[in-house]
């Protein structure tokens, strides 16, 4: 984790760009740009109007515009076949060892992650692109500085791609003076390199779409799912797609998007940590949502066991795969009784999701691949998914997504600490361009580092106190800082002051920044 940028040859750079950035590929990634991004803008004009009328006080709710399509009949395609079972997913950045491991980990899915996991300098996402590219091949190879050699085994999992969200951008690839959205820059090139090769082999162009707010971005994808298609000349309908229900709004629109995907639609995801992130930042303004430290804020509290027991009725009753949330654990080499503490937590979290209904899950580590596996294997018995458990018993309004109640819910110091430290640690890697960070135990990646500034802006705004009477301030948290700045720096050498500013700028303004990534990106220093 923390690692400097390695220095990479100007010419190998330039020929790992002209292998993925081909005149044909150059003219697919424009043509997507000038008729898809004018409605991104639009779109991403409409979040920030969203915002301003959650912040006068209209709360998310369902929509009565689309009273119909709730209420009607209607499933979306059949899953192929190579997305039939999913009982283990695991993910990970598209970097190559990592996707070695992980497409040989014996997990059912591999999400190759070009969003939240991988730091998006211009290396990182060139030589991303490039391992997908091998992978779907089956050329995928590796030897470490040791000489250790690494390559995937006959039988590997099915491979699902997410790329950036909706909004952002990639700065390195201009069209008509304009950077290009990262959305479809990311999906436009693994699409135009890998769609017909997928097929091919027997499988299709698959893919994770992250941090939709509403049903119209999820026409939208639609839409550039069926235009990228003709484009290539390949039939409507081979793109699947799996969304990640990680916003609040998102939450009220289920069944909406599932209906605007139909044709290419392949399930939902429980994007716990996303989701916890969001719903801080949409409340931001009301002070009776403000949640305690982060470890509290479990899937078995009120407002997350209704968004996970609605997800799974909502995918069941439209023939889609419900998958469930993350375990983020890394096992320890040394520490057995740590490992079986954390086994335990890991095989509570599965039970309750598969005793929910839940098709499948995620892991973020090989060695947990058969500690959730077991779960799945036992209550699934034989099946490749639950999708008969149709959850009839779950009715979930409005105010059970906001019941943000925790009994015994507190701030307390070692919280408020862990999240200028997490906050702290995860941003410095992210800007020496690792993007899934290893802080511990846990594999962190930018949706935790978002709940953890988030709440550190909600406490100070809020005017919060601690359990022990102190109360939550601008110079608390400045203390907290610098204390662990000098903790972190004298063990190792990084850009932990870099890290610091950024987060002072977010913690620190009346105004919330919508997302870490954003000014983030502007510090990364690869050109």
């Amino acid at each position: 984790m923390g690692n400097v940028l390695e220095q990479v040859p100007v010419s190998i750079q330039i020929a790992k760009e002209q292998r993925v950035l081909t005149p044909e590929a150059r003219t697919f990634l424009s043509e997507l740009q000038r008729r898809f991004n004018p409605r991104v803008m639009e779109l991403l004009a409409l979040r920030a109007l969203r915002q301003a009328e959650i912040d006068q006080g209209r709360l998310p709710d369902f929509l009565t515009e689309t009273t119909s399509v709730r209420d009607s009949e209607w499933r979306v395609a059949k899953a192929p076949f190579d997305l039939e079972c999913r009982r283990v997913e695991i993910t990970g950045p598209a970097e190559r060892k990592m996707m070695i491991n992980a497409l040989n980990s014996g997990a059912q899915v591999f999400m190759a992650d070009l969003e939240d996991a991988l730091s998006p300098t211009w290396k990182n996402i060139i030589e991303g692109q490039i391992n997908l590219m091998d992978a779907v091949r089956k050329e995928l190879s590796y030897t470490s500085v040791e000489g250790k050699k690494y390559k995937l085994e006959a039988e590997v999992a099915t491979l699902v791609v997410r790329p950036r969200g909706w909004h952002l951008c990639e700065r390195h690839f201009s069209v008509d003076g304009q950077p290009i959205s990262a959305s479809l820059f990311d999906f436009g090139l693994y699409f135009f390199h890998n769609a017909k090769e997928l097929i091919g082999r027997g499988s299709g162009p698959y893919f994770y779409l992250p941090k939709l707010e509403s049903h119209l971005e999820a026409r939208l994808w639609n839409d550039v799912f069926n235009f990228a298609q003709d484009w290539l000349g390949i039939e409507r309908g081979r793109i699947r797609a799996t969304v990640l229900i990680e916003t609040i709004l998102a939450a009220f629109e289920m069944d909406e998007i599932l209906y605007e995907l139909r044709d290419h639609a392949a399930g939902l995801n429980a994007g716990r940590w996303d989701y916890i992130f969001s719903l801080i930042k949409k409340t931001r303004r009301h002070g009776r949502f403000s949640l305690p430290d982060r470890s509290q804020v479990t899937m078995a509290v009120p407002f997350m066991r209704s968004y996970a027991q609605l997800l799974v009725k909502t995918c069941h009753r439209r023939g889609a795969h419900a998958i469930g949330g993350m375990a983020a654990f890394i096992p320890s080499r040394r520490d057995k009784q740590v490992n079986e503490i954390a086994f335990g937590r890991v095989r509570e979290d599965k039970l309750r999701e598969v005793n929910d209904g839940f098709d499948g899950t995620w892991v973020a580590h090989p060695d947990l691949v058969s500690v959730a596996r077991e779960v799945f294997d036992r209550a699934l018995a034989g099946k490749a998914h639950q999708k008969h458990q149709l959850r009839q018993d779950v009715n979930v309004c409005a105010i059970d997504l906001l019941d943000t109640a925790i009994a015994g819910g507190k701030i307390t110091r070692n919280g408020l600490e862990a999240n200028v430290d997490v906050a702290l640690q995860y941003i410095e890697s992210w800007l020496s361009g690792v993007g899934a960070a290893a802080i511990h135990n846990l594999m962190e990646d930018a949706a935790t580092a978002e709940i953890a500034r988030a709440q550190l802006w909600q406490w100070i705004q809020a005017n919060a106190t601690l359990d022990d009477g102190t109360a939550v301030t601008e110079s608390l948290y400045l203390q907290m800082k610098e204390d662990l700045l000098s903790r972190l720096t004298a063990v190792r050498v990084g850009r932990f002051s870099e890290a610091g500013e950024i987060l002072d700028k977010m913690v620190l303004s009346p105004e919330f920044t919508e997302f870490l990534t954003i000014p983030s990106y502007a510090y990364l220093s690869d050109g």
